[in-house]
């Protein structure tokens, strides 16, 4: 944990302004491929293209950072993936996976209402982020709050309609909000 405190300490004393990883211009020739493309192949080797790109940071040590927390998170660890999620956030406040990283981990700890406050932060940085959307359903469906993750899950399919988790998702949220009305 003592690396972990200098390589954030680093940071913050060295960090200077630069691109985000959500206007790479990369990214819009692979949202459109998503958009047009029914091969679940080239759909997936797309969408890890995005989070390739979306994990990308110009400063090495942010990439090392994440990479830490998100094995931290993988490994239970929550508590030092939260320190480094919340640091390079701090740090890098366009960071939009940073954001997402750390609602995940909220998600994941049942803090709801403080993961949707991230993910709100990785849709204002990138309204496109169909993991953000996806997360923000899942939350809603926890919540129990069906309208507002049917809304999230057809947003994801504007931006990715041809996900299989969002369609089915989708389906499994309007069949309760049918349930629910009968």
């Amino acid at each position: 944990m003592k690396k972990v405190r200098f390589l954030i300490l680093g940071l913050i004393l060295f960090s200077s302004t630069s691109f985000a990883d959500q206007v790479d211009p990369r990214l819009e020739g692979l949202f459109s491929t998503l958009l047009i493309s029914k091969d679940l192949e080239t759909i997936r080797s797309t969408e890890n293209k995005i989070w390739e790109i979306w994990f990308e940071h110009p400063n090495e040590d942010v990439e090392r950072l994440m990479q830490i927390g998100v094995t931290r998170m993988n490994r239970n660890r929550y508590a030092d993936a939260m320190l480094i999620f919340t640091q390079l956030i701090d740090n890098f406040p366009n960071y939009s996976e940073g954001w997402n990283r750390r609602a995940t981990l909220h998600y994941l700890l049942g803090n709801y209402e403080e993961s949707i406050a991230d993910i709100e932060q990785v849709l204002n940085l990138e309204p496109r982020h169909f993991g953000a959307l996806s997360g923000l359903g899942l939350v809603y469906m926890q919540q129990k709050k069906l309208s507002k993750a049917k809304e999230a899950f057809e947003n994801l399919i504007e931006v990715h309609p041809h996900s299989p988790n969002a369609k089915e998702n989708l389906s499994r949220v309007i069949e309760n909000l049918r349930v629910n009305i009968i």
